[in-house]
């Protein structure tokens, strides 16, 4: 297809009117309109405006929060001989490093409510009942690109905490000094008002980060919540949503054409991210899950894909699939699904 003198390897989603082809960093749908014109541009129209703005604030500040995680070194020296000597040198050392990251570490878990409350909001606009998800699909889709941005997000920030283990240690050392500190002064408060975090926060922080995959059980409560506070909307219209996008992934990665045009491996990783993210959510919300043989989720297929990949690419999110999914163990399951997974 010949398009502004260049040529797009478009792939065809049957049953829609979805074309797709790769773009920059991102996943972008083109559909052919009454015209035969490609739309390449997503530009969310003016009813739209007020959320694509507001979901543009959350993805700024996840650019910022995974940058900030990616740069995340801990205070393990600092805080091993602060065990092993307790003169104050060593305490004093330790608490001056680890009380800068427990306040990065606040602004992460914070930044899960964002995503909480983001989430909800994007899927009232994309499943809504006056169009059918196919029709979302086509023509909302700004949005849809910032959804799967927001799925990137969330599996990128749970590999990145999984392999950054500094993350639960130095919050621990900090729990524990501020619990020492307390009892040395009779449960006064001794630390300054700017670096301690109240107890309430301090439990819920504790809860989030001890989860192997905290964003993602973040997002998939999210969903879930939606589904069920919004009875107006047919659970149909959320699950051939999710199930849509799905496919869209897959079968961008099954087209070597599309493969070869993308600029940057980050780009592949992106879409195998947020395909895996779809399988999660839709296996969440789906009554059934998204193993079973009438799933609108071809997983035999996206786990082909998956297993395509370099171990580097594909096992952490092998591994979502295997221990973050709500359905794989149930008896329905095929076989031949849990032998694809099996580890």
């Amino acid at each position: 297809m010949l398009v502004g003198g260049v040529v797009l390897y478009l792939s065809h989603i049957p049953g829609t009117g979805i074309y797709i082809f790769p773009y920059s960093a991102g996943l972008v749908y083109l559909h052919l309109s009454t015209t035969n014109r490609f739309v390449l541009d997503a530009v969310p129209s003016e009813e739209e405006r007020l959320l694509y703005e507001d979901v543009a604030e959350v993805l700024r500040g996840s650019q910022a929060v995974i940058h900030d995680l990616q740069q995340y070194k801990g205070a393990a020296k600092e805080i091993r001989e602060a065990i092993s000597d307790p003169g104050d040198d060593y305490q004093r050392r330790a608490w001056e490093m680890v009380t800068p990251l427990v306040q990065k570490l606040k602004q992460f878990y914070l930044f899960s409510n964002d995503i909480e409350m983001i989430v909800p909001r994007i899927l009232a606009e994309l499943c809504g009942p006056e169009i059918s998800p196919t029709q979302h699909l086509e023509t909302q889709q700004a949005l849809v690109k910032q959804f799967a941005e927001i799925l990137e997000f969330t599996l990128k920030f749970d590999e990145l905490k999984m392999t950054t283990p500094a993350i639960q240690n130095d919050f621990s050392y900090y729990r524990r000094t501020v619990m020492r500190l307390k009892i040395e002064h009779n449960g006064m408060e001794t630390v300054e008002d700017d670096v301690t975090i109240d107890h309430q926060l301090a439990n819920k922080m504790s809860l989030f980060y001890a989860n192997s995959t905290p964003m993602l059980k973040i997002l998939s409560e999210a969903t879930s919540k939606f589904v069920t506070e919004h009875k107006e909307i047919p659970l149909e219209n959320t699950t051939e949503t999710l199930g849509t996008m799905a496919k869209v992934c897959q079968r961008m990665l099954e087209n070597p054409e599309l493969i070869a045009r993308f600029r940057r491996e980050e780009t592949q990783l992106f879409i195998l991210r947020v395909m895996v993210a779809l399988i999660i959510l839709y296996d969440h919300v789906h009554p059934v899950g998204a193993f079973v043989k009438a799933s609108n989720v071809d997983v035999k297929g996206c786990v082909k894909v998956l297993k395509d990949q370099p171990a580097s690419s594909s096992e952490n999110l092998l591994n979502a699939l295997r221990y973050t999914t709500k359905h794989l163990n149930d008896d329905n399951t095929p076989k031949q699904i849990k032998m694809l997974l099996s580890v």
